[in-house]
C-alpha cells in the first residue's frame, strides 16, 4: 500500500474539478478513487484542512461547508510529530519557501514509503532534489 501526501493544489481538484484553469483533473480524481478504495492511504500535515478550506472559501463559498465536511470525513492520517516540523523548517530554510508548502513534503519525507503529490510546479522545481515528491501529471498508481 502506498502512502500519499496530497497538497492543496491536488485536493482543490478533487472538490472543484470543473474549474476551467485546472490541469490534470483526471489524474487527481483517479488518485482520490485510490484513496477511497484503500489502495493508497492519505497522510497529511496538521494544517491541510485549514489551507484547503481557505482556498475553497474564496473559490466556491456556496458549498464550502459541505466540501470541508466531506474532506474531514475522509479520515486521513495527520502526522504532526516534531520531526515533521523540523524537516519542514529545514526545507523552508534550504529552499527559501513557505513553511505551509514544506509541511506537506516533510510528511512524505518522514514516512518510510511516502510520496508527496503536487500540481505546484514552482515548489516541485525547488524541491525535487530532496526526493519523495512527484508532479500530479506524472503520478500513477502501480
Amino acid at each position: 500500500m502506498k502512502r500519499i501526501v496530497a497538497d492543496a493544489s491536488v485536493i482543490v481538484k478533487w472538490v472543484l474539478p470543473e474549474l476551467d484553469n485546472e490541469a490534470d483533473v483526471e489524474r487527481a480524481l483517479t488518485l482520490l478513487e485510490q484513496v477511497k478504495s484503500g489502495n493508497v492511504t492519505l497522510h497529511q500535515p496538521p494544517h491541510w484542512l485549514a489551507e484547503v478550506a481557505g482556498v475553497l472559501s474564496r473559490l466556491n463559498p456556496a458549498t464550502v461547508l459541505d466540501d470541508v465536511a466531506d474532506l474531514y470525513d475522509m479520515g486521513c492520517n495527520v502526522l504532526a510529530t516534531p520531526d515533521v516540523y523540523f524537516t519542514a523548517c529545514e526545507l523552508a530554510r534550504d529552499l527559501n519557501h513557505h513553511l505551509f508548502d514544506t509541511l506537506y513534503h516533510a510528511v512524505a519525507l518522514n514516512l518510510p514509503d511516502g510520496v508527496m503529490v503536487t500540481a505546484d510546479k514552482r515548489y516541485y522545481a525547488k524541491a525535487v532534489k530532496k526526493g519523495k515528491i512527484i508532479l500530479l501529471k506524472e503520478f500513477t498508481i502501480e
